[in-house]
């Protein structure tokens, strides 16, 4: 597929734009009548409004886990952090105590416009917290973890068990600096992209969390150039996640690479690239190999599970740690 095929631009035919409805092109109708079927794809042209029903009170279980992991908070536990890969930006963070926190889930587009992106739907993972750090259907799916708390976008202070976490409003990256364009793709739709009048999507929510010693930054799809307040207010990073992919669709490798160079982590994860155990070649993505095999030093992991222990990172300086196609399913 070619980026022509992949243009979001409205068709005209014998001289007219095809008008399908306000704010939709022709080539997203049809992107959507993939996604969602034909008669959906209509249905949704039709609609003024959207509608979701939470399934969260079907969930199995309870919180007893919480009630008895709350009675540590403030309570430093020494041991190993466990991180696991759902694919995209999707990372579950197990903290010595065993208290979990999932990142990210994924979905697809529920309106079809952005296409078919995964192959399912985000696995109903039991978690204690589910976090988002953006409204972006490929960030936002806080509905299928099977989490007592969901803690969507953030901004502040948050402790549990011997966890805690910081979230720091900011904003989206919102040039386009690979192949593909989607800065034009929200064009089409009528709004802005970028600050100060920016749509409130392209808000974004960066979290520092910490535990066992470690404090790891989720970076989402933040801009690569945030104030310089923002670079003041993280502090010191032991691992750093960041979304940079072969076709540098949200950074480029050299804003990722300076991002690195500026905060000196430990360790680099990167997100948000094509995991063919999760998703499709309709995401746009490629994988990040070519950008982890360019650093110095890397590590090629064999599964989607890491463990981390606080001394063990010390003693690293910039190792890229990369999942490629491993992923979590269940």
């Amino acid at each position: 597929m070619d980026k022509e095929d992949l243009n979001l631009a409205p068709t005209f035919k014998n001289g007219e734009k095809d008008d399908l409805a306000p704010g939709l092109s022709r080539r997203s109708f049809f992107m959507a009548a993939g996604a969602t079927g034909v008669s959906s794809a209509a249905a949704m042209l039709s609609s003024t409004s959207a509608r979701a029903q939470s399934t969260d009170w079907t969930q199995p279980g309870n919180n007893n886990g919480v009630i008895e992991l709350q009675k540590t908070t403030g309570n430093a536990v020494e041991g190993d952090l466990g991180i696991d890969f759902y694919g995209h930006c999707a990372l579950k963070f197990t903290s010595p105590s065993g208290a979990t926190v999932l990142f990210d889930p994924w979905r697809d587009d529920p309106s079809g416009a952005w296409g078919l992106w995964f192959k399912n739907e985000f696995p109903e993972t039991p978690v204690d917290i589910c976090m988002s750090t953006h409204t972006h259907f490929d960030h936002d799916a806080i509905h299928r973890p099977v989490s007592t708390m969901v803690l969507d976008r953030m901004v502040g202070n948050f402790e549990f068990a011997d966890i805690k976490i910081t979230g720091f409003a900011d904003k989206h990256a919102c040039v386009a600096p690979g192949w593909y364009d989607w800065t034009n793709a929200l064009a089409e739709f009528g709004v802005e992209a970028c600050p100060p009048n920016n749509v409130s999507h392209m808000d974004m929510v960066v979290y520092v969390i910490e535990t066992g010693g470690i404090r790891t930054l989720i970076w989402g799809d933040n801009r690569h150039n945030p104030p310089q307040e923002f670079w003041d207010a993280i502090g010191e990073i032991d691992v750093l996640t960041l979304p940079v992919d072969g076709s540098q669709h949200i950074l480029s490798y050299g804003q990722g690479d300076d991002i690195v160079s500026r905060l000196k982590p430990k360790v680099i994860i990167p997100t948000h690239y094509l995991n063919e155990t999760t998703s499709y070649t309709l995401t746009t993505l490629q994988d990040a190999e070519e950008w982890v095999k360019a650093q110095k030093s890397y590590e090629m992991l064999d599964s989607a599970s890491l463990s981390l222990n606080a001394g063990d990172v010390t003693e690293m300086a910039g190792e890229f740690m990369y999942f490629g196609h491993n992923a979590m399913t269940a």
